[in-house]
């Protein structure tokens, strides 16, 4: 029997139930991790687990609300018991918000973009530190967007919050120098997603990748030879961003 090469991997993606996360949480578990899939949606999550056990795959089901603090402390704790250690982190979850001036974003709206695509991360962080310490090779990878370095007017929630997301990420990775666990940031540019589709509702989807690309990259930086940390791989540039 051929062994996977993520065999015995625990790999935890938030975000789970559709687009990105979605793919790279199939992907993950092909190719042996057990994949621990987080999103809100109980039905969507359903159908993601029947995929990959269908495909020979396991996986953990976890209908939780990113934004919910101690739902995520929770988890890490779960986690501990079960498992003793996370292997792979993938922070995907996000949410656009409304494309509009600063000046016109409601606080609810803004403090929605900052719960999910920062403040959620953050707290993921808190949970998540002393599992992926415990594994031989942990590795955290954000999702990012290229708004976090380009100023995009109009795009302001989003941007300022993707723009802090890659701030905590880089601090975090200089914390984490003494230890094994490496933290990047992928930024996918545009693909086929529904959030690309929102923020572009005249461009056609048949123009753009699907987020199945992102695989063979994803796997790069989550291997245990990376050395690289706090930096951003751009899948538009098929590079790292200085």
């Amino acid at each position: 029997m051929t062994v996977k090469p993520l065999t015995d991997r625990i790999a935890v993606v938030t975000g789970a139930s559709r687009g990105i996360g979605n793919t790279l949480a199939k992907a993950l578990a092909g190719a042996g991790a057990h994949v621990v899939a987080v999103a809100r949606t109980q039905g969507a999550l359903e159908e993601l687990d029947d995929e990959i056990r269908a495909e020979g795959g396991s996986a953990t089901l976890v209908p939780l609300d990113i934004t919910d603090g101690a739902g995520v402390d929770r988890l890490g704790g779960a986690l501990y018991e079960r498992f003793g250690r996370v292997d792979v982190l993938v922070g995907n979850a996000g949410v656009l918000g409304p494309i509009t001036p600063l000046s016109h974003c409601s606080p609810k709206d803004w403090d929605k973009v900052m719960a999910v695509n920062l403040t959620a991360n953050w707290r993921l962080i808190r949970s998540f530190e002393p599992l992926l310490k415990l594994a031989p090779a942990g590795r955290a990878v954000f999702l990012t967007s290229g708004v976090a370095r380009s100023h995009r007017p109009f795009w302001g929630a989003y941007a300022v919050a993707k723009a802090g997301l890659e701030a905590m990420a880089a601090i975090w990775a200089k914390e984490l120098e003494i230890t094994r666990v490496k933290v990047n940031l992928l930024d996918p540019g545009p693909l086929r997603t529904k959030m690309r589709e929102t923020a572009m509702p005249g461009e056609n989807p048949e123009t753009l990748e699907l987020p199945s690309v992102l695989v063979p990259h994803l796997f790069e930086m989550i291997s245990p030879a990376l050395e690289i940390s706090g930096k951003v791989w751009s899948y538009r540039d098929k590079a790292w961003l200085a």
